[in-house]
């Protein structure tokens, strides 16, 4: 039987994270939701910080997933540039992508030094 960090739940969840940033990273501009200055730079690191927690969480290596969370972050910008989305793109976006995966990690270990 899986521990409480293995099984389905955690790849499930991971999954669910990477749905949700599929999403919010390439709706198009008529889709995304006005607010306030700033905010999209918060959802970018709050996003990332999720994919990192929950990858960890459903086991992936600590390196490989930063590796590939720092690519997606460098794609996705990219993609927003140049693609119909009207949407552009942002190296402060990315840049706010990459401190998300960051503290996602840190708040992975800090959360596994306390339970483990």
């Amino acid at each position: 039987m899986p521990g409480p960090f293995g099984g389905v739940l955690p790849r499930a969840v991971f999954g669910v994270a990477v749905l949700v940033s599929l999403v919010v990273l390439f709706l198009p501009a008529p889709g995304v939701p006005t607010a306030p200055p700033g905010t999209d730079k918060v959802v970018h690191v709050l996003l990332f910080a999720a994919l990192a927690f929950t990858g960890r969480w459903a086991g992936v290596a600590r390196l490989p997933l930063l590796l590939g969370l720092v690519g997606y972050a460098a794609v996705s910008e990219v993609i927003q540039g140049v693609t119909p989305l009207a949407r552009s793109a942002s190296a402060i976006d990315g840049l706010a992508d990459v401190a998300g995966a960051i503290l996602g990690l840190l708040a992975w270990a800090a959360t596994t030094r306390r339970t483990g």
